[in-house]
């Protein structure tokens, strides 16, 4: 018996790796013959650069650049061979790295994004996979983009700082001094957000909120944002309004495939791709995956769908462990996930079921693997 484990984390009480242990811990009690194998798996958002570098025996590579606010910070993405980087725009302009007093996403940029990527590519990286989860920012890309050479000018033909506010100021793009390297790059952007760069369902009026935007703001910032597609559709000949997923990340989204060409594409199935997934599924009986809570959003781009489906495409049977159901939960079944069980056997409240996370976890390991033995029993009579 042959197993491969690859969960999800349970936010705010077992990583990744630490499910795969306390797996890997119940398997070897109830079938000790059997050999057992673990990947460190993510969707895309936080903990994807880690998740990957881990499965893959990666190396973390560290660079200073500015923060949301301008400040300066140290951050790391991960290198996974000599012309592959995967790493997470949140690390450099995420929403947690502004205090709360301080968020306004007029005043945030992605010109730390920018810096990272310019770092990869000055150390000879040419593939790179970035998510673009989390965000601090509504500046549609635009100091990413200036950290990397373009030049966005306004009336006077004064270049703009590369912040949320600049957008309605913009009147001329200049890629002239766009990193010449940028066109021997291959972009993959991890999103699974298709919202367009502006309108109701937009950057600033869907995600501006949280970051710190009141109605006055979001209106200013939605002119904005409005003047950068126009002038975008006018110099490069896209809507992008037709495009689903510009609006991600505060316009990031348009910005690297209007500028770096770049492709959107699912953070899991991005992730999968990056550790070889499929491969590791050669001789594999059975995968166990899982995440904190499943509900109706876990069949759109969650792990435990991206790992079904190619377990379900391989012939290979998948479990959950899950530490609760919530509505919409057994739509998981229609993308190759076999059963789900719960790590709670009781009823609880919240914080207890949090306390307990590790033991009750293990608990439902052990319950999961008892069950496959008398399966196994079942099938030998």
């Amino acid at each position: 018996m042959r197993f491969l484990f690859a969960s999800d984390s349970f936010k705010g009480t077992l990583s990744s790796r630490k499910t795969a242990e306390l797996l890997t811990q119940a398997a070897s009690e109830i079938f000790p013959e059997s050999e057992c194998g673990s990947i460190e798996v993510a969707d895309g958002g936080e903990g994807t650069t880690d998740a990957v570098l881990s499965a893959v025996n990666g190396e973390k590579i560290t660079a200073t650049v500015h923060g949301p606010l301008w400040e300066e910070r140290s951050v790391y993405y991960g290198k996974l061979d000599d012309c592959r980087v995967v790493m997470e725009m949140a690390a450099a302009s995420g929403l947690p790295l502004v205090p709360e007093k301080e968020k306004d996403p007029r005043k945030t940029t992605t010109y730390g994004t920018g810096e990272m990527i310019a770092d990869a590519l000055e150390k000879g990286f040419r593939d790179i996979s970035i998510a673009i989860g989390g965000s601090a920012t509504n500046d549609g890309g635009i100091g990413c983009m200036k950290a990397l050479g373009v030049r966005f000018l306004d009336e006077a033909g004064q270049e703009l700082s590369g912040c949320g506010e600049d957008l309605s100021a913009i009147r001329r793009i200049d890629v002239s001094g766009l990193d010449p390297r940028v066109k021997e790059c291959t972009f993959t952007i991890m999103c699974d957000v298709k919202n367009p760069l502006c309108g109701e369902n937009g950057a600033t009026y869907t995600f501006g909120k949280q970051k710190g935007g009141t109605p006055e703001i979001l209106e200013e910032l939605e002119a904005g944002m409005c003047n950068y597609r126009d002038l975008l559709l006018e110099q490069f000949g896209v809507n992008m309004d037709e495009v689903p997923g510009a609006g991600a990340a505060g316009g990031l989204g348009a910005a690297l495939m209007v500028f770096l060409n770049g492709t959107l594409k699912s953070g899991i199935e991005t992730v999968l791709d990056l550790v070889d997934f499929d491969r590791r599924l050669e001789g594999v009986s059975l995968v166990v995956t899982g995440e904190g809570a499943t509900d109706w959003q876990s069949v759109f781009g969650k792990v435990m769908q991206g790992v079904g489906v190619h377990c379900k495409k391989a012939g290979i049977p998948a479990v959950a462990i899950v530490g609760s159901m919530g509505k919409g939960a057994e739509d998981i079944f229609d993308y190759g996930i076999e059963s789900i069980l719960t790590t709670v056997n009781a009823v609880m409240p919240l914080e207890e079921a949090l306390g307990r996370a590790e033991e009750l976890y293990l608990q439902a390991a052990r319950r999961m693997f008892r069950m496959l033995k008398a399966g196994c029993e079942m099938n030998n009579k």
